[in-house]
């Protein structure tokens, strides 16, 4: 999966979970609470995961460029 797409699906765990969670605490179930709590952390940390994928890119990309500059 790319970075991108972690994040969007990150974005929508987050989402999806907080409203959960409200859900959860408008009707008192503690139960749709705690899966909204899960869920949110999920996205979270596809999230993370897409940025760290991002960053890993990124580190690439420049160590490929010094490389390209000192064989010239």
């Amino acid at each position: 999966m790319g970075s991108t797409s972690d994040k969007i699906k990150g974005t929508a765990n987050e989402a999806i979970g907080k409203a959960k969670q409200g859900i959860g605490e408008a009707t008192g179930s503690e139960r749709l609470q705690g899966e909204g709590v899960v869920q949110e952390v999920k996205g979270k940390g596809q999230k993370a995961m897409g940025d760290a994928k991002d960053s890993a890119k990124e580190a690439i990309d420049r160590a490929a460029a010094a490389a390209r500059r000192a064989a010239e």
